[in-house]
């Protein structure tokens, strides 16, 4: 009889911690919505009407990879609503794998001269001003034979926000030069902290000896930084409105679900570090000129696409 009356109270007690649970699910589910809507009405709040690339419609016949890694191509630009035409300023893959929740970046510089399908040879930064990010995939699919999932057009002012919301004391980096030419705000060498604007010129910076050589080098490594320093400090309760303040400059067909999985990944402590490749790979290249295009990378296609696969797969 005892027996029985404890196995009737464990019964009456399973609604009550269904009940609570699915309270408490509901309440993140709506806590998460809220503080995602702010960040989105703070960045609209800045845009005041303003158009960019957000409101640019394109397609992107994407996939997994044969290795069933997610690709996302990640694509800079400045660019307002009525510059469709612009090129990227920055290339980058970042691959995720989700069994492993790891990730790697690989930057494609934007001076590479490659086959651009059905449009000839050029700089590959030209296939965005051509035929959209549609047409990047296809190219770096032709040309190195990766498949990519997604794409992210990323508005400058966007990155600006983004930085200015996550750290508001600043990103710690060490500058490793004085940076004054072609920058909206001019740097100084050391360690410091950089607000958005600040970081936006750091990135961007090109204009020294090693050229964009040395941006792409300055772009993976403020990547590093900024996961490194947001996973120091960020919770998962805090993505969903940096994703908010975000989603007003950024062009993706990712839904607001991958990106928070994948940033709840990406700032895990069990992420480890962030391995990163630049194409084209030392001793596949040569620097050169040609008619039309100017300073151009003629590159070695089948070795930097054999480097690429290894880097991915090991």
């Amino acid at each position: 009889m005892r027996s029985d009356r404890h196995l009737r109270k464990k019964r009456r007690k399973w609604p009550t911690v269904l009940l609570v649970l699915l309270l408490l699910i509901g309440a993140g589910v709506a806590y998460s919505y809220f503080q995602y809507q702010k960040g989105v009405n703070q960045s609209l709040e800045k845009l005041n009407g303003e158009q960019n690339q957000a409101n640019v419609v394109y397609k992107f016949e994407g996939q997994k990879d044969q290795y069933g890694d997610t690709n996302i191509l990640l694509l800079g630009s400045d660019a307002r609503e009525n510059e469709k035409s612009s090129r990227a300023d920055t290339i980058i893959i970042a691959h995720y794998n989700e069994d492993k929740g790891t990730f790697k970046l690989t930057s494609i510089m934007r001076d590479s001269y490659v086959p651009i399908p059905g449009r000839g040879k050029h700089k590959i930064n030209s296939a965005f001003a051509r035929g959209g990010p549609e047409l990047m995939r296809q190219t770096i699919k032709q040309n190195f034979d990766i498949n990519l999932q997604y794409y992210a057009i990323v508005d400058f002012q966007g990155f600006v926000q983004l930085i200015d919301e996550a750290f508001p004391n600043g990103v710690e980096i060490d500058v490793e030069k004085k940076m004054e030419e072609y920058v909206d705000v001019p740097l100084q060498p050391g360690l410091q902290r950089l607000n958005g604007e600040q970081m936006l010129s750091y990135v961007r910076f090109r204009h020294d000896r090693v050229g964009d050589f040395g941006r792409v080098e300055r772009q993976q490594k403020a990547v590093k930084a900024i996961g490194d320093q947001l996973a120091s400090f960020t919770t998962i309760t805090k993505i969903p409105k940096l994703i908010g303040v975000v989603t007003p400059y950024i062009n993706t067909n990712m839904d607001k679900s991958d990106m928070l999985f994948m940033a709840k990944d990406f700032l895990s402590d069990k992420r480890g570090n962030v391995d990163t490749l630049r194409i084209p790979v030392e001793g596949a290249f040569k620097e050169t000129k040609v008619k039309g295009e100017g300073d151009i990378l003629d590159i070695n296609i089948e070795k930097n696409k054999q480097a690429l696969h290894q880097f991915i797969t090991k």
